[in-house]
């Protein structure tokens, strides 16, 4: 199963539309509780976790491989994001775990979310993940070609699914 984390919070956002659709082409499991999470601090990073940080924890264990999708905002993660990821430190669930993301920010971004998925991967690197470079991709897509939670072209969903069979074959 590849765990798809979308670092939006927005409701009908492109980045959940992205995952929505790469839900399609593989056993999936779409995390939605990134709103719930509590801020981190590191007091609380210890038995018993809160149950949002030991459900999160439970699911990337689980998770064969994890693709993320996420915009940038201010220059960087958005901070729910970085949240989530600061999150999976401490637990080593991700430690040798096959990991991409597609960048969907649109070719009117400033840095085409360059920077965000820059930091991405440098914490990316401190949890451990093995990044699959071959399925990290720039995939631009616009509000335009969302509908119910997916991307309607046919050429970005088939770039997608290329992005899940990268991704799925990283982790056998």
């Amino acid at each position: 199963m590849i765990l798809l984390i979308s670092g939006s919070l927005r409701a009908g956002s492109v980045n959940g539309a992205v995952l929505g659709t790469a839900a399609g082409f593989s056993e999936a499991r779409i995390y939605r509780g990134l709103a719930d999470l509590p801020h981190f601090n590191p007091d609380d990073d210890r038995d018993p976790l809160p149950a949002e940080v030991a459900a999160l924890r439970l699911l990337l264990g689980a998770a064969e491989a994890v693709l993320f999708c996420t915009p940038e905002y201010a220059g960087g993660l958005p901070g729910s994001f970085k949240n989530l990821l600061d999150w999976t430190i401490g637990g080593g669930e991700l430690d040798g775990k096959p990991v991409a993301w597609i960048n969907a920010s649109s070719v009117a971004a400033p840095t085409g979310g360059a920077d965000a998925h820059a930091s991405l991967r440098k914490t990316l690197g401190y949890a451990g993940a093995r990044i699959i470079d071959e399925a990290c991709v720039r995939i631009p897509v616009s509000r335009a070609v969302v509908a119910d939670g997916r991307v309607t072209d046919p050429d970005l969903g088939g770039r997608i699914a290329v992005v899940v069979r990268r991704l799925v074959e990283a982790s056998r």
